[in-house]
């Protein structure tokens, strides 16, 4: 058995369905290994793409995400994924070709040893993984494929990464000690000391008629932990928030939801944080936009306890009164057996909330509201859809809009936010998800970015809808340079005819110019089954809601006034 082949067959057996990659004489090898696998390979146009995929295919499948290049440019196409998985918490494992040891220094094609003037990708690789591999002896194929892998779901997961020289993969070069690998799911337990102590404090919190507000994020999400969360909730009647990522991990018409937290989210999630006198803290980061650029004030006067899998995010961003290092899950199943005994709970008192569907948009306009582009899709999303927003305008619009119940997920670009990253990233997590609608939501400059890969979604007939907010400019960009600098530039462009182009590619196209071309081009998307581009033409003239500050909008606006007059007195 040749390396790659057994390198394929560990994967088959730890249960990836999917690999991405792109074509190059070093991965010829696993081109073919993957032929005659089990194992779907999808083949990109670009390898950034790959790496996209694989995080959406680790996103909601608590599977390995698996991506893989040839050496040298191809293997650094991978970067921008492998640091999605890194900062998103995704288990992948990029596999990349290496120049032949026996040419170390020579300047090989492709070489990337570090020596005598070429790139070093294992210092590269290590800085954009939990660990790189550097495989040098097809006799230790499946230890450093097992390593590898059990380190990607470790603790907090991550990517990781092997590089296969070429000299390995020459013929007379075999495994022949080939043996299923082990993988071992070990979940990060939390310490009883300290859930006892976060009970203690929150049962105080509770008999004394304290305030508490529950921010809950993607950890929470990832974790599956929506029952235990619920159970806490009711019982204590605690009203919640979620960040942009952990929407939906509780249904959003629930009585105690008061919307999102962050600079675009709900005034209700603003005025029940600012009202809070605790804050419980359960899967997130505190994130830039979910903190208003990491505001020093924004926890002054408050109790913070703080739930993560990384003892690394404690204390990080706000200093915690109480902390549970552990899975989501676990760790608030072991609060709620510990508090539960302690205080009695709470009758029903539904939070003061907002109604999604009141929420009135005023527009008179020729073009789409993406406001009310939002609205409908909401309204329409199959019960068990997944729908990833990319990064732009349309995130905010989709985040504030878009209400979703357990059963529907929804994935925005994490903490290294690249642009076009879900636009490919869909596919992987329709390749893991079969039986789910997989929808996007995308600006037309994210879309530009890497679009071309529709053409892999009919190849490998991956059904993917991409929703594209078209209205031909960079709009956060445009809204930053005024803000900053009182003009735009360079922010407009010019969109193609994406119905003609989805027709070359084999895909289906429509272009809608209202409300109600959109709900009928959905619906016919939704049942096509077929990968299918709906080009949304929304006005420039919207904003998203947003503010600088929990407090609302004008007091942003006076305090970065006063950041401006008198540096350094303001509060972020």
């Amino acid at each position: 058995m040749r390396v790659y082949e057994a390198i394929v067959k560990a994967l088959e057996g730890v249960g990836v369905g999917a690999a991405f990659g792109g074509a190059g004489e070093n991965a010829a090898g696993l081109m073919l290994a993957l032929k005659h696998s089990s194992i779907k390979p999808v083949i990109t146009r670009h390898e950034q793409a790959a790496s996209f995929m694989a995080c959406g295919y680790a996103m909601h499948s608590d599977r390995l995400g698996f991506c893989f290049a040839t050496a040298g440019p191809g293997a650094f196409n991978l970067f921008s994924g492998l640091a999605v998985a890194m900062s998103d918490s995704y288990p992948v494992l990029a596999v990349s070709g290496y120049a032949s040891l026996d040419w170390k220094g020579k300047g090989a094609l492709n070489e990337t040893s570090g020596v005598s003037r070429t790139p070093d990708s294992q210092a590269m690789f290590a800085a954009t993984t939990k660990k790189s591999f550097l495989l040098t002896d097809a006799a230790k194929t499946c230890d450093v494929v097992e390593e590898a892998v059990n380190l990607a779901f470790d603790g907090r997961p991550g990517p990781v990464h092997i590089h296969v020289p070429e000299n390995l993969t020459h013929h007379g070069v075999s495994v022949d000690n080939y043996r299923d690998i082990n993988l071992e799911r070990r979940s990060v337990m939390p310490d009883a000391k300290r859930v006892s102590e976060v009970a203690e404090l929150l049962a105080g919190a509770v008999a004394k008629g304290k305030k508490i507000l529950a921010l809950i994020g993607f950890g929470a999400v990832r974790s599956s932990a929506g029952p235990e969360l619920t159970e806490l909730l009711e019982r204590y009647q605690i009203p919640f928030a979620t960040t942009l990522d952990g929407k939906g991990i509780i249904s959003e018409r629930h009585p105690l939801s008061v919307g999102v937290f962050c600079d675009s989210g709900h005034s209700a999630a603003w005025k029940a944080f600012l009202e809070a006198d605790v804050i419980l803290a359960v899967g997130n980061s505190f994130a830039q936009h979910a903190t208003f650029n990491f505001r020093d004030d924004l926890l002054s006067g408050k109790t913070l306890i703080h739930i993560n899998i990384d003892i690394g995010e404690i204390d990080k961003v706000y200093k915690s009164d109480a902390a549970i290092i552990g899975d989501a899950k676990r760790a608030v199943a072991a609060l709620n057996k510990e508090i539960w005994p302690r205080v009695e709970a709470v009758p029903s008192r539904p939070a003061e909330g907002r109604d999604y569907d009141a929420e009135r948009i005023v527009h008179l306009l020729a073009d789409i509201h993406p406001g009310q582009l939002a609205q409908a899709v909401s309204k329409r999303l199959p019960p068990n859809a997944i729908m990833l927003a990319d990064a732009g305008a349309h995130l905010a619009w989709l985040g504030y809009y878009l209400e979703l119940s357990p059963g529907q997920f929804f994935r925005k670009p994490g903490g290294f936010g690249p642009m076009a990253g879900h636009v490919n990233g869909a596919l992987g997590a329709k390749c893991a998800n079969p039986d789910r609608p997989v929808i996007v939501g995308c600006g037309d400059g994210c879309y530009l970015l890497s679009g071309f890969e529709l053409l892999i979604a009919v190849q490998y007939d991956i059904p993917v809808i991409w929703i594209i907010f078209n209205d031909g400019e960079f709009k956060l960009i445009k809204l930053y340079q005024l803000e900053a600098y009182a003009e735009s530039g360079l922010v407009e462009f010019g969109n193609p005819d994406y119905v003609a182009y989805a027709r070359a590619c084999g895909a289906q196209g429509y272009r809608v110019e209202t409300i109600e071309e959109f709900e009928s081009a959905f619906e016919e998307a939704l049942a096509l089954r077929k990968p299918v581009i709906i080009d949304a033409h929304i006005t420039r003239l919207a904003l998203p809601h947003y503010s600088p500050s929990p407090k609302g909008l004008l007091s942003g606006i006076a305090e970065m006034v006063e950041n401006r007059i008198l540096p350094g007195r303001g509060t972020q």
